[in-house]
């Protein structure tokens, strides 16, 4: 065994080592679909297959803006590389684009055989901004890669936001060439999409999970809750991440009337003898300026950022609230989660301090003054039932408080992000799971950095990210997530809300957490869907 031996076996261990996953032909990243064919990409780095620019719907412009998504152009001249990224929907200030209805996907290479589960992706941005677009690795990459037990196809969509996704009024219901939510029908176009396309790519049209943070996991309990999703089987799982779900009202409401009239008044279109037709040719900074305006107008009292889903006739026909208490949600499995001190990130900051800020302060006097701003609907009596919910000084969970500050953070976070996500884990037909993540500072999107994108924490602390994304790609990939659990025996796993406890993701480790009380908090916002639209 001469040098010159050794030295071939040392380079043929590099070569394989450097080619442990190789480039794919590219004739195997050809889908061809019946209006486009798409080029797609590989990464050796990551071992993923991608394709991200995928349009699933027209343009938005001219006569399409506020209409429901109109279906995508077809595309003759070729092959289209799909390796390229999308402009945002139109956003809240100056960025973004009517040209929008695009998505992405991403996935470990296909077989070619065995199709896998399909995860549906809505990004979070209050339902005024945000976007699909991604680079690599993507969004929701650390979650697949948790274990290679997994195996999934990852989708993200773009949908419209703002006045673009969710002007509303009774001129908006009865115009024919205009539509009511459109930012979730954008989302609904896409589950379309997946139950026609997904094959191409090695997707299971028949095993498709939603997700989302923020006003992503608020979709996905709109996508849950909508009638106009019913029967149709367009997902079988749900799994909602701190769902962003702010009042919901009705879209012939007072509220959304206010927003349309400031929005008409703004651009000029106010008595036009067709505003809608005006409404579609105004420029877009207009609109833009116009719609931030309006967002601007509500936070702190009767809604958070004024733009988001409304109760309709035909597609949103009921409130979560109602939908809870009827039992009929579109989902069969719900995993939801919420962080331990995440309504802080949305309640009025000068109730942090005795000087205060912008007309609030610690004193009891604001507090009073900030919830019935924020509970328009309720009377001396129901806003009594609240402080009596949320004393002056009180435990919930992991909070112990006496300041008027972590008391109002609380009450919002019960209601528009925590008890959502708890409704819908418990009314889901065949199981349902709860996950609280206490990791300080537990504000909303503490808990991304184990889960959005690669991350330092991944490594040093792989308890964490092994217990709590381990369960979310297990969910995904089976329904239960401790069926793929990559945690030792001695670890708890996520128990069934149906048993009253929930995962608990805490500093000292994982655990199982009796949740009566905090079941007891939400009983009382669900008997209150008359007097706050949820």
């Amino acid at each position: 065994m001469g040098p010159s031996f050794l030295v071939r076996v040392f380079l043929l261990f590099c070569f394989h080592l450097a080619n442990a996953h190789p480039t794919r032909p590219s004739s195997e990243l050809i889908a061809s679909l019946d209006y486009i064919t798409l080029q797609g990409a590989y990464s050796a780095e990551y071992n993923l297959s991608y394709y991200r620019k995928i349009p699933f719907g027209a343009s938005t412009a001219g006569n399409n803006r506020f209409r429901a998504p109109q279906p995508p152009p077809r595309f003759d001249n070729g092959t289209y590389n799909s390796d390229q990224p999308f402009d945002m929907c139109v956003q809240r200030t100056v960025n973004g684009s009517e040209d929008c209805l695009y998505l992405g996907l991403y996935s470990r290479p296909w077989d070619g055989k065995t199709l896998r589960p399909v995860l549906l992706t809505f990004y979070g941005g209050g339902f005024i901004q945000g976007s699909a677009s991604f680079t690599i690795p993507p969004s929701g990459f650390p979650v697949l890669n948790v274990s290679e037990s997994n195996d999934y196809v990852v989708v993200y969509s773009n949908y419209r936001t703002n006045v673009f996704g969710f002007l509303a009024s009774e001129i908006i219901a009865k115009h024919k060439d205009v539509d009511l939510n459109n930012g979730l029908l954008d989302q609904q176009a896409a589950l379309k999409w997946i139950q026609k396309y997904i094959h191409h790519f090695g997707g299971d049209a028949k095993n498709v999970t939603i997700w989302g943070q923020s006003a992503g996991g608020g979709s996905v309990v709109a996508q849950t809750i909508a009638t106009g999703n019913r029967g149709k089987g367009l997902f079988k799982k749900a799994m909602a991440s701190s769902p962003f779900w702010s009042k919901t009202y009705r879209y012939d409401d007072a509220f959304n009337e206010g927003n349309y009239e400031s929005i008409v008044n703004d651009v000029g279109c106010k008595g036009a003898k067709d505003e809608i037709a005006c409404l579609k040719t105004v420029d877009l900074q207009a609109l833009r300026d116009a719609s931030l305006k309006v967002a601007a107008s509500h936070i702190y009292n009767s809604s958070s950022y004024s733009w988001g889903p409304v109760v309709d006739d035909e597609f949103l026909t009921e409130p979560l609230t109602s939908v809870i208490n009827s039992g009929k949600l579109n989902a069969e499995l719900v995993m939801g989660s919420y962080n331990l001190h995440e309504g802080e990130n949305f309640i009025a900051p000068g109730l942090q301090s005795a000087a205060g800020s912008g007309g609030f302060n610690s004193t009891i006097a604001s507090f009073d003054t900030y919830l019935s701003g924020f509970l328009p609907g309720f009377g001396a009596k129901e806003l009594q039932q609240v402080k009596e919910q949320y004393p002056e000084q009180g435990v919930a969970e992991e909070i112990t408080w006496n300041t008027t500050y972590t008391r109002a953070g609380l009450i919002y976070r019960d209601l528009v992000l925590a008890c959502p996500a708890y409704w819908i884990a418990k009314t889901a037909n065949k199981g349902g799971w709860l996950i609280d993540y206490t990791i300080s500072p537990a504000k909303h999107a503490s808990d991304t950095i184990y889960w959005n994108q690669v991350n330092a924490v991944q490594k040093t602390d792989p308890l964490t990210y092994d217990g709590y994304a381990g369960a979310m790609a297990s969910f995904v990939q089976t329904g239960d997530p401790n069926a793929h659990k990559v945690t030792n025996g001695s670890i708890v796993g996520v128990p069934e809300i149906s048993l009253g406890s929930q995962f608990v993701v805490a500093q000292s480790g994982l655990a199982n957490e009796n949740i009566a009380r905090f079941e007891e908090r939400c009983a009382f916002w669900l008997k209150q869907g008359s007097k706050v639209p949820i």
